[in-house]
């Protein structure tokens, strides 16, 4: 009998503990990223900076490498990531660009590594035990060398490595021998831009292209349903059009068979939070459901600070490669709980954007607001780093808490590369009167480092106040470029938007004019976009303002567009499509 009542008693605690995992994450993903190595990045401030990321599956956890980490992460959900200190350099290597870009390939089971280098000296290393941070190296110095390089391994055995980054040369691919890792012939080009074509490859913040030509890099290759998806990350890296785009053909080189670029960016995040979604690698989960993670920017204090995101990949039907950015900042589902065909998150919503904020002090001109505006360019700043600093949001109302993402701000920092040691402590309190206070989150004691910390309550709660106490601060002062709070107002959704009008010129076809009735009870707008009516598969989304100047199109296709009003209790029906030619 004790026994039984033992067991039972075992499995319902099973099922509580199984009931409060949490469920979503949220981009940029939370992990403690190194500072800038360089001093002479740092004129505007020092700061957190990486990008370039690759994740691979290797024996059912995920591995993520980015630029210049001084080591790895590796975790079982894509949520809980452990840093593994490492510096992939030889003696000989007198440079603090260690994985500037790195490449990571799987060779049977067998886990490469390698950074960007013209040079010759660079280390090929080889690991059958990453996660026990186990390596060496398989060849002292990869001849072919290569700057943005990256790895495939085919179907059949055969291993490639492609690498390209410039305005004026394409993205090269070519066959490495398998026991040698000599090149099997010359590197040949894989792809070109044509940004005469597509809007979307012009460089500039709008895509004006006006004073230099569009940047090439960040290669990586995907294999699907007997074909090659080629990515590639364009046009230029401190834009919000950062992008990945996709080029389709029936072998691992190109330059000898037919292949056909996807008119529309794989990977585009124009608008929201946390913009660009370039130079990135695509992989399964064990589900095998697919996934992209790429380069956000910030690009503030350096053109080299920027972040991480991971969305949701595919192939449809016709195998057109798709990535849903739509709310890509926004709580998605982690792939434990991701549904095919399924949405990508649960739904919850801003829900304090452009809210009213008190703070116990302002650093000159970095007002509170800035902690609510939907930007990651712009933040708060308290004067000091003390315990006694705060910052408080009201939500205007009782609504519906879910979850919260707190996003730290580099400002006074004093750190030059990757730091293992620091870490954030704060409390969250919720009230609904701004008098009688409840902690919701207590981190008082956290010992982790938290740059983009997000927090997935157990049970939601119902409140009008979300306040956090700054405790601990690694580094600088107490500063917040998002206190993003997510779940629902428990108001009416916004109106469905009415006359959608798409100017498309004659002059430039890449480019059009796009303007709709404003609503009334919205703060923002997503707009749909795609060459097929049944594949509106990006999306920009477009706070305040009722009109955009949109100028990545191709200019040879039929475009077909329908739009979306947002507001903090959720979303309105998406007007009918709209035919563009």
């Amino acid at each position: 009998m004790k026994k039984t009542i033992l067991t039972i008693f075992l499995f319902i605690s099973f099922l509580a503990v199984f009931a409060q995992k949490q469920k979503t994450y949220c981009n940029p993903i939370n992990i403690d990223y190194g500072y800038t190595p360089f001093e002479s990045f740092t004129e505007w401030g020092k700061h957190r900076a990486t990008a370039d990321p690759v994740i691979v599956n290797y024996k059912g956890d995920f591995y993520l490498f980015s630029t210049n980490q001084w080591g790895y992460w590796h975790s079982p959900d894509m949520l809980n990531w452990k840093f593994e200190e490492r510096k992939f350099l030889r003696p000989w290597n007198k440079t603090k660009d260690e994985l500037c870009a790195p490449a990571v390939g799987i060779l049977g089971d067998t886990m490469v590594v390698f950074g960007s280098t013209y040079t010759k000296n660079f280390t090929l290393w080889m690991s059958t035990n990453p996660k026990a941070n186990e390596w060496k190296p398989l060849v002292d110095s990869l001849e072919i060398g290569g700057w943005d390089p990256a790895f495939f391994t085919d179907d059949d055995g055969r291993f490639y490595m492609y690498n390209g980054s410039s305005n004026n040369y394409p993205v090269y691919g070519v066959e490495l021998d398998r026991k040698t890792f000599k090149p099997k012939g010359t590197r040949m080009p894989m792809y070109i831009l044509e940004s005469w074509r597509y809007g979307w490859q012009r460089f500039g913040e709008n895509m004006d292209n006006t004073f230099l030509d569009p940047f090439i890099e960040g290669a990586w290759m995907t294999k699907h349903n007997g074909k090659y998806y080629f990515q590639y990350g364009a046009p230029g890296t401190e834009f919000s059009g950062y992008a990945d785009g996709v080029v389709v053909g029936n072998k691992p080189l190109f330059y000898d068979t037919q292949f056909t670029p996807q008119s529309d960016p794989l990977s585009f995040k124009a608008g929201g939070f946390s913009r660009g979604a370039g130079h990135g690698a695509t992989f399964e989960d064990n589900s095998k459901n697919y996934w992209h993670v790429s380069t956000s920017i910030i690009c503030v204090k350096n053109t080299w600070e920027r972040r991480i995101g991971i969305w949701p990949t595919g192939f449809d039907k016709d195998d057109v490669m798709w990535t849903n950015t739509a709310f890509g900042d926004y709580p998605l589902y982690l792939p434990a709980e991701r549904k095919e065909g399924g949405p990508a998150g649960p739904g919850w919503m801003l829900i304090n954007y452009k809210k009213p904020v008190t703070v116990s002090s302002t650093l000159g001109s970095f007002n509170a607001n800035n902690a609510v505006d939907e930007s990651i360019k712009t933040y708060w700043s308290a004067k000091t780093s003390n315990g006694n600093e705060w910052i408080q949001t009201d939500l205007g109302s009782l609504a519906t808490v879910n979850a919260i993402q707190i996003n730290y701000a580099d400002q006074d920092a004093e750190f030059l590369g990757k730091q293992t040691n620091i870490y954030h402590q704060y409390k969250i309190l919720s009230s609904t009167d701004g008098k009688k206070w409840t902690t919701l989150v207590d981190k008082s004691k956290n010992k982790t480092d938290v740059p983009h910390d997000y927090i997935e309550l157990e049970k939601p709660v119902k409140t009008r106040f979300i306040k956090m106490i700054n405790i601990h601060m690694p580094t600088g002062k107490f500063a917040i470029s998002g206190l993003r709070v997510f779940g629902n107002g428990n108001g009416a959704k916004p109106d469905s938007v009415k006359n959608l009008i798409v100017l498309r010129t004659e002059k430039d076809k890449r480019s059009a004019y796009i303007k709709w009735q404003p609503v009334d009870n919205a703060f923002a707008y997503n707009l749909y976009y795609g060459t097929a009516p049944d594949k509106l598969y990006n999306c920009i989304m477009i706070h305040d303002l009722n009109e955009y100047w949109f100028k990545a199109m191709d200019l040879k296709k039929t475009y077909y567009f329908s739009i979306e009003a947002i507001n903090e209790n959720g979303i309105s029906k998406k007007t009918a499509i709209k035919t563009v030619e």
